[in-house]
């Protein structure tokens, strides 16, 4: 059946509704940011650039790096944001925009998240690199889908739902280690992915938090059942819904804060250009890797 128009919206060019694409402006091979600005920084290493689009926090370039196309794109922060980008880029290759039609045979994206996080544990130290091996998202976005769960990634969920003393169960998920391939530049951690900065992720400014012992909470958690390494805002939401749509993602994180010896990185450009470089010598060897 065709979508309807009020589910898929066009703008009057043709583009998707919120990142203002049209089919053919994006590649099979996607990086995503948190910041806006943050694509430039990638895109300047292109040889070339193709398609300059920007609406809302949704910047993307497309361009290429040697003979491979790639796609840098900006989601902003949140899984709320992750939801629209991911659905948005899947749309692009894999409905047809003039019959309203899902295509027969979808297409299978392959994704690197390039952005930033806090490390839980002393062990992780600031300004490291860290690739998220699973995900656990404390946001809600997964209650409106039906995520398949193995028993572990549900008894995760519940051992989480309890020590945080949650009114819903986290949902659990899996990168794509494959895009890795023999890097030994990352650390490889369980990330935890919050609704918001402050609270959620243990900070107190000047507003009272529920819980007075939140991130020993999450430290001290049964090891046999999960032992989280990293927290941010959108990983568990990126895997989430490349699970859903058939699409390879990994999260790659340079570590700016450390919660358990409370430091900040004193060099935190330095650390994103490391992680930057890193990304797109994966990108260069995407082919040997699938």
């Amino acid at each position: 059946m065709p979508i309807p128009e009020s589910d898929l919206i066009l703008n009057a060019d043709g583009s998707i509704y919120h990142l203002g694409l049209r089919p053919g402006e994006v590649s099979e091979v996607i990086l995503t940011v948190g910041d806006p600005n943050r694509v430039e920084q990638l895109s300047r290493h292109f040889d070339r650039i193709e398609v300059r689009r920007e609406r809302r926090e949704f910047v993307t370039h497309t361009g290429y790096l040697g003979n491979r196309r790639i796609t840098v794109i900006s989601s902003g922060i949140g899984t709320d944001n992750v939801e629209i980008v991911m659905t948005e880029l899947d749309a692009l290759f894999n409905v047809d925009f003039q019959t309203r039609e899902v295509k027969p045979n979808p297409t299978r994206l392959q994704f690197l998240r390039v952005g930033t996080s806090g490390s839980l544990r002393k062990e992780i130290p600031v300004d490291s690199l860290v690739v998220s091996k699973t995900s656990v998202g404390l946001d809600t976005i997964m209650q409106f889908y039906e995520l398949p769960q193995s028993p572990q990634e549900k008894r995760i969920g519940a051992a989480l739902k309890q020590a945080l003393d949650l009114e819903f169960t986290p949902y659990c998920t899996s990168g794509d280690l494959r895009l890795l391939g023999d890097l030994t530049a990352f650390i490889q951690a369980n990330t935890l992915t919050c609704p918001g900065f402050y609270a959620p992720q243990g900070r107190r400014i000047r507003l009272k938090q529920k819980s007075t012992n939140y991130l020993e909470s999450i430290r001290e958690l049964d090891p046999t059942v999960y032992s989280v390494g990293n927290i941010e805002m959108e990983t568990a939401g990126y895997y989430a819904f490349a699970t859903l749509l058939n699409h390879r993602f990994l999260s790659l994180n340079a570590i700016m804060a450390n919660r358990e010896t409370q430091v900040f990185s004193k060099q935190p450009e330095k650390t994103m250009n490391r992680l930057i470089y890193e990304s797109l010598d994966l990108v260069s060897k995407l082919d040997e890797l699938l």
